[in-house]
């Protein structure tokens, strides 16, 4: 795919065609650079590097991740594929720290979400520079055009899903990589397949994941859910609204993030035990 740096309209049938589009440039390498600095003080506060609850719906707790998440770029693009009236379902981290055996198996995200929408995009943002040597996606062009692929639940200690899922028998020769250079995002749809590799290099790889959807979607595996109106208005009220952080853990977002990411949880591994009935 042809380099660009704008999500016009026709990177927007781009889109739709293949289930992916990148980059597009969000923010400045300084930016970016203050973004991971206000990272790594909160892992200073927690003594450790993000890890499990806390790498998820970052942006109930965490201030600056709830305004890059209400970035005028990121909802100007996702606007284009679905509308003006969006949530933001979830975030997350995703970290792979320099040298680091941590990877992404190839799966789909629509297998596990239990959302009832086809329209969901990912919008992934590189807080340090992602390409092939520090492990960035790569993704199956129009692979979100086929029907559910059969995943299996391997558990590896160094695959960063929950459950180590993975589609069997992928192609490599068809995978097309999106490295991002540092401020830089992708986007790609939840039915897209992808996947990335460990990081070789002596640098963090650090990706903030944002995940937009419709206001019409629905929750389908479990009976609460959270998401945040960014844009628009919403009619259907099918999740519960999120709170907006005062300031960075904000004791009242700290217990509603609790909550949610506690409800996540269950909802990933409800939806590993409807796969292995399936499969």
């Amino acid at each position: 795919m042809k380099m660009r740096q704008q999500f016009d309209d026709s990177a927007a049938q781009i889109f739709e065609r293949e289930g992916y589009f990148s980059p597009v440039r969000v923010i400045t390498k300084d930016q970016a650079l203050h973004y991971r600095s206000l990272l790594e003080r909160y892992e200073d506060k927690l003594g450790h590097t993000v890890r499990g609850s806390e790498r998820t719906k970052p942006h109930l707790i965490l201030s600056w991740v709830d305004a890059l998440m209400r970035h005028t770029t990121i909802l100007d693009s996702v606007e284009k594929i679905m509308g003006p009236n969006i949530l933001c379902w979830n975030s997350w981290f995703w970290i792979k720290e320099p040298y680091s055996r941590s990877f992404v198996s190839w799966h789909q995200d629509s297998n596990y979400w239990g959302l009832d929408t086809d329209n969901l995009v990912t919008i992934w943002l590189a807080l340090s520079p992602a390409n092939d040597q520090s492990g960035c996606m790569r993704v199956l062009p129009q692979s979100h055009r086929k029907s559910s692929l059969t995943h299996v639940d391997l558990y590896h200690e160094d695959n960063l899903l929950t459950r180590g899922q993975a589609i069997q028998d992928v192609k490599e020769i068809d995978a097309v990589s999106m490295p991002l250079d540092t401020g830089e995002m992708s986007l790609h749809n939840i039915r897209m397949a992808h996947a990335s590799s460990p990081n070789t290099t002596n640098d963090r790889r650090i990706g903030l994941s944002f995940h937009y959807i419709p206001t019409n979607t629905n929750q389908l595996n479990v009976e609460w859910d959270t998401a945040t109106l960014v844009r628009g208005e919403d009619q259907y009220h099918h999740f519960e609204e999120s709170p907006i952080p005062r300031f960075d853990l904000d004791p009242q977002s700290l217990d509603f993030h609790r909550k949610a990411t506690d409800a996540m949880r269950d909802l990933l591994f409800k939806g590993a035990e409807k796969i292995r009935k399936t499969v």
